[in-house]
Order: structure tokens, then C-alpha cells, then sequence
């Protein structure tokens, strides 16, 4: 095959794969994130009037998903290598549309607990199971670009995914249930759907898939292959070392920061959107509120994608992360001192623009120092760990609120967080030039 044929079969072979799988894995991601967040959009419009909910025991709620997710993200990565990724994938879609769905009957505040708990063990492994599908079927040199692609699900989740879910509960009294309740049903049957779809979408490897002919087949095998065999042959630090490595506790600290943020966001900015008429004098309906919950995620789909994008240009630097972290930590508290709904919604979107243009980037620092099994259980140890925080943020501002009265303690809060993350990555990039030690490689499941 000859050098110019060969970029023809990568071109076409790479274009069939981001229109075939990209699309319906972030689909899956969006639907994915819409569950997981669809509290925050019931909490305001009843359901925490029906419940008599805190913001305690919203916040607690909220994060409680978090528990079985962090405990089963690792047996669930290991049982889809077992299952393969299309079968897995698939049970990890209907299993959480199902529990997603019983939030539509929910009658009490153990209940709702329970169910969050629940939805947390049925979703554990969807997002680092997505990445590694898609990373086995894409050569390194391609990966960040599809991967962007990929993560561009999440802020699209919130931007087209708050007006459906206002849509859904102005349907107050469909099937003789409250509007939150017709949100759940809506938003947790696509779910089902599209994981029996998947079953007979996706496939496991590239020489099941009929919509690649024999030529981009054995291309796209031959490159994953050489890049598997260049990898075992090059030198490891072992798995157990990571552990004690302290690069990879401060990545660790960093990216708890960023999705400290992501989640009170989340979470508390219905909220606090529906603290608009009280602070402002000005009233919105259901889908008025829907569109301007999204719209800071919009502005922050379009920053992250060109921010991306430079950083791919001129490789990605210290700036490309700590920047954001710096005007993320700043604009996170700065929002709650603006003197309308418009100026608040301004910082708000700065601030959902800094964590969305920093997560991107932040995944390339783990391969820079370590590679192979050693960087598979260090990019774990910091997604899990990093998880944590979806927790903490839920937990944290609403103990916060309820202590204080206001969400002005909670958000310099998650300002400090980023804060710090800001400064660690500065402190981190002093580090970069001292040689990490190389322990023997073991290898460990």
C-alpha cells in the first residue's frame, strides 16, 4: 500500500467511525448526564415541595449517586472487558433507565435516597467504558480529536436538555402525575430504547463491522495492533507506585476542583435561577427557566471546542488549564454579587466556560509522565477519586445554604477549589522537569 493510499484508507477509514460511532456514544453520554442531573431540575419544580426537602437533604441527594458509582466504576470497566463493550454498554443504559424511571414514583426522602444510590450502581462504568470504546477503535494520533467530540455531549446536555426537561414538567397532570414526575418518565425511556438499540449498533471490534470494507478493516487493525505491541514493549513504572506517585495525587487534586464545580453548577443552578424572583423581583415560567440554565452551557460548548483546538495547535500548555481554573475560581462567587438575572447569567457562563475549556486538556497531562497499564490505573485512581467531589459538591452546598441562608459561602467554596487547582497545576508544571523514578514494571487487573 502506498504511502498516499495509506492517508486515503485512514481518512475514509477514521470519517466512517466519527459518523458511525461518535454520534450515537455521545448520544449515549447525554443521555447519561440528563439522568444523572434531571434532580436538579425536579428539585425546584416540586419535587422538593412534595418530599419537603432541605437544601440538605437535596444536596445530600444529589450526591449520593456518587457512592455506588465511585465503589463499582472499577468491577464495571472489568466485566466489560469480559462482556465486551457492546453488551455492557448496552445493560448499563437500560439497567440506569429503569432505576431512572422509578424517580417517577418516589414518595419520600429515603426513597429518593435509595433510588439515587441505586442509579449511581446502575450508571458506575458508562463514562471510562465510552472512553475505552472509543479509544480501541481510534489510533493514538487521532484520539484527542474524537474524544473532543465525544465530550462535547456534556455541555450540549444541559443547553438542549433543560428546556426538554421544562417541556416535560409544564405537562403537569399527564398520566395524573406532578410535572417533575412526567419529567423522569420523559427522560428515562430514551434511555431503555437507546440501549436495546445498542445491542445492534455498535460492535466490538473493527473486523465485525459491516460498514468498513476489507481495506480500511485491515488498516485500522494493523495500526491499533502496532500500537499495542509498541506499548508492551515500553518501559512501565509499576501499578502499585502510582499509588505513591505524587504527580499523580496532585492530577488527582486538580481534576477534583474542575468537577467540584461541574456538579455544584449542576445541581444548585435551577436553583438558584429560581432565586431570581426573590432577589430581582423578576419571574420566569418553566421554559423560560429551562433556556437560561442552558444557555451558559451553549457559550461554554463553543469556548471549549476553539480553546481546544488552540491548545492542539500549539500544544497543550500549563496556561490551557491553569488559566481557566484562575477565571473559573474568580467569576464562581463574583456571580452572586451581580445587580440583575442577565449580569449573573454572564459570570455564570464565564464560569461554566472555564471548567468545559480546561476538562479536555486536563486528560493529556496523565500520558505526558506515564504510559501503557501505568497510565490505564493512574487515569482510575484520578477519574474516581475525581468523582468524589460530584458527591462532596452536592453535599457541601447544601449544608452550606442551609447553614447560612444564602448560596454565598457554598459558591466561595467551589471558587476556592478552583483556586487551588490553578495553583497545584503552576506547582506541577515546576515538577515536570524532574525525572520520575522508574520502578519495575508489574502488571495488576
Amino acid at each position: 500500500m502506498t504511502s498516499r493510499n495509506e492517508q486515503d484508507v485512514e481518512q475514509r477509514t477514521m470519517r466512517k467511525i466519527s459518523w458511525r460511532l461518535v454520534p450515537f456514544v455521545a448520544l449515549m453520554f447525554f443521555i447519561n448526564f440528563l439522568d444523572r442531573t434531571a434532580i436538579s431540575f425536579a428539585g425546584p419544580n416540586g419535587m422538593s415541595a412534595d418530599l419537603g426537602l432541605t437544601a440538605l437533604q437535596f444536596g445530600l441527594a444529589s450526591g449520593l449517586f456518587f457512592i455506588g458509582y465511585i465503589l463499582l466504576e472499577v468491577p464495571s470497566n472489568l466485566a466489560l472487558h469480559r462482556f465486551g463493550a457492546r453488551r455492557w454498554l448496552a445493560r448499563i443504559m437500560v439497567s440506569w433507565g429503569i432505576v431512572s424511571l422509578l424517580f417517577a414514583w418516589v414518595s419520600s426522602v429515603e426513597g429518593l435516597y435509595t433510588l439515587r444510590v441505586l442509579l449511581g450502581i446502575a450508571e458506575a462504568g458508562f463514562f471510562p467504558g465510552a472512553i475505552l470504546y472509543l479509544s480501541s477503535w481510534v489510533p493514538a494520533h487521532q484520539r484527542s480529536r474524537i474524544l473532543s467530540l465525544f465530550y462535547l455531549a456534556q455541555p450540549l446536555t444541559v443547553v438542549f436538555g433543560a428546556p426538554l426537561a421544562a417541556a416535560l414538567i409544564e405537562q403537569h397532570g399527564l398520566f395524573g402525575m406532578a410535572g417533575w414526575r412526567v419529567m423522569f418518565v420523559g427522560v428515562s425511556l430514551p434511555a431503555i430504547a437507546l440501549g436495546i438499540l445498542a445491542l445492534f449498533w455498535l460492535v466490538d471490534r473493527p473486523q465485525q463491522a459491516k460498514w468498513l470494507n476489507d481495506e480500511e478493516k485491515q488498516w485500522l487493525t494493523q495500526a491499533l495492533e502496532a500500537e499495542h505491541a509498541a506499548k508492551s514493549q515500553a518501559a512501565h513504572h509499576s501499578v502499585r507506585g502510582i499509588m505513591r506517585n505524587g504527580r499523580v495525587w496532585t492530577l488527582c487534586l486538580i481534576y477534583f476542583g474542575f468537577i467540584y464545580g461541574l456538579y455544584a453548577l449542576a445541581f444548585f443552578l435551577p436553583t438558584i435561577i429560581g432565586g431570581f424572583q426573590q432577589q430581582f423581583g423578576t419571574t420566569f415560567n418553566i421554559m423560560e427557566k429551562g433556556a437560561i440554565t442552558g444557555a451558559p452551557y451553549l457559550v461554554a460548548a463553543v469556548v471549549m471546542v476553539f480553546w481546544s483546538r488552540d491548545a492542539a495547535r500549539r500544544g497543550c500548555k500549563t496556561w490551557h488549564i491553569a488559566l481557566p481554573a484562575l477565571v473559573g475560581g474568580i467569576s464562581v462567587p463574583l456571580a452572586l454579587y451581580m445587580d440583575s438575572p442577565l449580569a449573573t447569567m454572564l459570570v455564570i457562563a464565564v464560569t461554566a466556560s472555564a471548567i468545559f475549556a480546561a476538562l479536555p486538556n486536563f486528560w493529556t497531562l496523565p500520558t505526558q509522565f506515564l504510559s501503557g497499564a501505568s497510565a490505564a490505573a493512574a487515569i482510575a485512581l484520578i477519574n474516581t477519586l475525581g468523582n468524589v467531589a460530584g458527591f462532596s459538591a452536592g453535599y457541601i452546598t447544601g449544608a452550606l445554604h442551609d447553614a447560612t441562608g444564602a448560596y454565598t459561602l457554598p459558591m466561595l467554596v467551589v471558587g476556592g477549589f478552583m483556586l487551588l487547582s490553578a495553583l497545584l497545576m503552576l506547582w506541577l508544571n515546576r515538577q515536570r522537569s524532574q525525572p520520575l523514578p522508574v520502578t519495575p514494571f508489574v502488571q495488576e487487573h
